[in-house]
């Protein structure tokens, strides 16, 4: 069944959301970034901020989860406007999949052309290290194995096509961009790219479910990005998405090591300046792809 307006994520909800906010703001976002555990820094480093509480927003979610501020932050970062969102919605908190996805069409309906996400994730890859920097090149969506995915149900062709294609769900434009800005920065040594695989959570993994993901060939693990990646797809924006590899996943039973939550925010911490030099820089290069044309 389609979802009833009171839900609020049919086009006519997520308009009035979009044009509700257009009129508080002055700011016209051609950028729409999204901030993962620990990284709400990046909205912070927004010139001319007008903030808004989720709470208050027409429609939106609310976010439940620590280390997630729960503001949509509009503003310019070195001249480009953007809106930010300081703290996402998971599965595991509880939303439909088109609840937590709705941010995104909200931001096309802004006018956002390209959107960035970033997550905090754990390495599967034996070659990562915690505080590593992966550049998502593709995915494995494994709650859409289980038919959990974000565009099932009828389609709004206002939004997009039936059958989006996701071979290039990752533009490889932005992710050769990103390599060189981080070239220049100096951040080689600890920047990645590599493919991301999404679970329902809030458990982390297990052993067993770590070595059969490694195999599968996904390099890091996390609980988000891929739904939204999906949705901005389906409305035709670019997508550009980096982890933060905040734990290495425990593969071995003689490990004493276990995943939690305080770590990943710790490493977030630590590395959070970087990202977001990273992630401003890439906006102000954005021009050269005809972004602001």
């Amino acid at each position: 069944m389609f979802p009833e307006s009171s839900t609020g994520y049919s086009f006519e909800d997520c308009q009035a959301t979009a044009d509700w906010l257009l009129s508080q703001t002055a700011v016209r976002p051609l950028v729409g970034i999204v901030c993962g555990s620990g990284l709400g820094g990046l909205a912070d480093a927004l010139k001319d901020q007008v903030a808004f509480n989720y709470r208050d927003i027409p429609n939106f979610p609310q976010s439940t989860v620590h280390g997630h501020a729960g503001r949509l932050v509009f503003g310019t970062l070195k001249g480009r406007p953007c809106v930010c969102m300081q703290g996402r919605f998971h599965l595991y908190e509880g939303y439909p999949i088109q609840k937590i996805t709705m941010p995104m069409r909200i931001f096309k309906l802004l006018g956002v052309e390209t959107v960035i996400l970033t997550n905090a994730a754990g390495g599967l890859n034996q070659d990562y290290k915690v505080g590593d920097i992966m550049i998502i090149k593709d995915h494995l969506n494994m709650p859409g194995f289980a038919g959990n995915n974000p565009l099932a149900g009828p389609n709004d062709e206002r939004f997009g096509v039936r059958f989006p294609c996701m071979s290039d769900a990752y533009d490889r434009e932005l992710q050769q961009l990103a390599f060189d800005v981080g070239s220049e920065l100096g951040y080689s040594d600890f920047l990645r790219e590599g493919v991301y695989c999404v679970l329902g959570g809030p458990s982390f993994e297990t052993i067993a479910e770590c070595r059969m993901l490694h195999k599968l060939g996904a390099d890091a693990v996390g609980m988000s990005t891929v739904h939204e990646v999906i949705v901005a797809r389906h409305c035709g924006m670019r997508v550009f998405a980096l982890s933060l590899i905040t734990n290495k996943a425990v593969m071995d039973y003689d490990s004493e090591e276990k995943a939690n939550h305080e770590e990943v925010l710790q490493t977030g911490k630590q590395r959070a300046e970087q990202l977001e030099r990273l992630v401003s820089t890439l906006v102000t290069r954005l021009e050269h792809n005809n972004n602001f044309a």
